[in-house]
């Protein structure tokens, strides 16, 4: 379950001060200082191979800094693992996409929604127990358009939908913050 955090429209919700991340020499990310307000929309652009999806794996505790801080919603949040930011209210989506193609597009949704929560799914417990996270599933399902495909296998998506259910699965979590990593990779412009 998400931590309670006051957020003042005047702090930001996200802040790098010299944030930095090298590889045995190598500085893939060097000296970044950002901040994200409440309602901004910021984009980080550069060629390929400019540390951009670095920069995301720091920012989100995949990788840890070399150097720097990372302070969300005012608490530094450096040195934490990257679920316990995406309790405090950060989601992200990927580059190359993260999604279960064997099971339904429901399914995932479902996943996505019980990840960051205490109580797990348990087998022998009936569909009903959970009316909660399918009504949820089902409204975030409905606002994407995707809810006539809930039950198709995320194999059988196009490229395209499927970028686009990774971002309901980076909502289902009710996020705060949410970065998405090259949310148009392999989308034709047509």
């Amino acid at each position: 379950m998400s931590q309670s955090v006051q957020q003042n429209p005047t702090e930001p919700i996200l802040e790098l001060k010299g944030l930095s991340k090298s590889f045995d020499g190598l500085q893939a990310v060097r000296d970044v200082t950002l901040q994200i307000m409440p309602g901004d929309r910021k984009a980080i652009i550069g060629p390929n191979g400019a540390g951009k999806t670095t920069l995301f794996n720091v920012i989100t505790g995949i990788y840890p800094a070399t150097s720097g801080n990372i302070l969300l919603f005012g608490q530094d949040v450096t040195n934490w693992p990257s679920h316990r930011r995406t309790t405090l209210g950060m989601a992200r989506t990927f580059q190359v996409t993260s999604l279960f193609p064997m099971l339904s597009v429901l399914d995932n949704v479902l996943l996505a929604i019980n990840g960051p929560l205490r109580s797990k799914f348990v087998m022998w417990r009936f569909d009903s127990s959970y009316c909660d996270m399918y009504e949820k599933a089902y409204q975030l399902l409905e606002q994407a358009g995707f809810l006539e495909r809930k039950d198709a296998e995320v194999q059988n998506l196009s490229h395209g939908e499927q970028r686009q259910l990774e971002i309901v699965l980076g909502l289902a979590s009710d996020p705060k913050i949410l970065l998405l990593d090259e949310p148009a990779a392999g989308l034709s412009s047509g």
